[in-house]
């Protein structure tokens, strides 16, 4: 373990998981927003652009130098109701750099203003509307993990042309949280507590079943689907839902690939600018990106 992510376990544990664990949903907006302005910063030289996609709003981020290729489609993370394309740009920036590939990121709409399905239903506008000009490559973070997962879930079931593959970081997968390490992590996990669970999941789902694979991904149909990529820290709540989904995946002959590192925070490449495990792990997806 880098010096870098030590500090950084200790100052998410400290500040960071005790405010989500007790802000209202209109500070925790705010405060990522601020706060992502101030911790994530893009190469040098990368450029946004705002536009309308499928008539969702969508922010592309890409380096100085991108060439001809597929795109891209990221979706962000926030437990659905938090984070949009503007906390999550650089993050994609500095993957266009590596990649040589734009992003868009979606700013779907959020719980709980609007409940499910009302992300998926923009996550697939969205992909039907790069899918008739590119090839695209699917990816999210989170709650927007599990979103590309479960929105590869309804692109094979409604048999639209899939993506050339998928990547999820720290995916939330199982919106019922059966998995063990929901409550084996809650002490070790420096971000995430179970505390919230029920509530974040009623804003999202709004009493419709948690079994729905568009809502847990780790109950969808992958038979045919492109390679999988995913990364999760061993002490995240949400372990469990990766390598659950990792089985699942396997078991449906899926290529896929899972990432469980050690004492490594929720989303940690997030924090590429400073930390040296953050930009391990950008290099190594950007490589799987690229092998595609």
């Amino acid at each position: 373990m880098s010096w870098q992510l030590s500090l950084l376990n200790r100052h998410l544990r400290w500040f960071e998981k005790p405010a989500l664990a007790r802000l209202p949903v209109e500070r925790l907006r705010r405060s990522f927003e601020i706060k992502s302005k101030i911790y994530f910063h893009a190469p040098w030289g990368s450029v946004y652009r705002r536009e309308r996609l499928a008539d969702v709003p969508v922010q592309w981020a890409q380096a100085r130098a991108t060439g001809a290729g597929p795109v891209i489609l990221y979706l962000h993370g926030g437990a659905y109701v938090f984070g949009s394309s503007d906390t999550h740009r650089a993050m994609l920036a500095k993957l266009s750099a590596l990649t040589g590939l734009r992003a868009c990121l979606p700013d779907y709409r959020l719980a709980p203003d609007h409940a499910f399905p009302a992300q998926i239903e923009d996550a697939l506008a969205c992909y039907r509307a790069l899918r008739d000009e590119h090839e695209v490559i699917l990816g999210g973070d989170s709650a927007g993990g599990a979103l590309a997962l479960a929105l590869l879930h309804e692109i094979l079931k409604q048999g639209i042309a899939p993506p050339k593959g998928v990547f999820a970081l720290s995916p939330l997968a199982d919106m019922t949280f059966s998995g063990a390490s929901v409550t084996e992590n809650a002490a070790r996990d420096v971000v995430l507590s179970p505390g919230r669970i029920g509530e974040m999941r009623e804003m999202f789902l709004a009493g419709q079943d948690p079994g729905d694979p568009r809502a847990s991904p780790l109950r969808g149909d992958y038979a045919g689907a492109p390679p999988v990529w995913m990364a999760v820290g061993d002490t995240e709540i949400l372990r469990d839902d990766a390598v659950r989904m990792q089985g699942v995946l396997e078991a449906q002959g899926v290529t896929s690939v899972l990432h469980v590192e050690r004492d490594h925070p929720h989303v940690w490449p997030l924090f590429h600018n400073v930390l040296p495990e953050a930009k391990a792990t950008l290099r190594d997806l950007a490589g799987w990106i690229s092998s595609l």
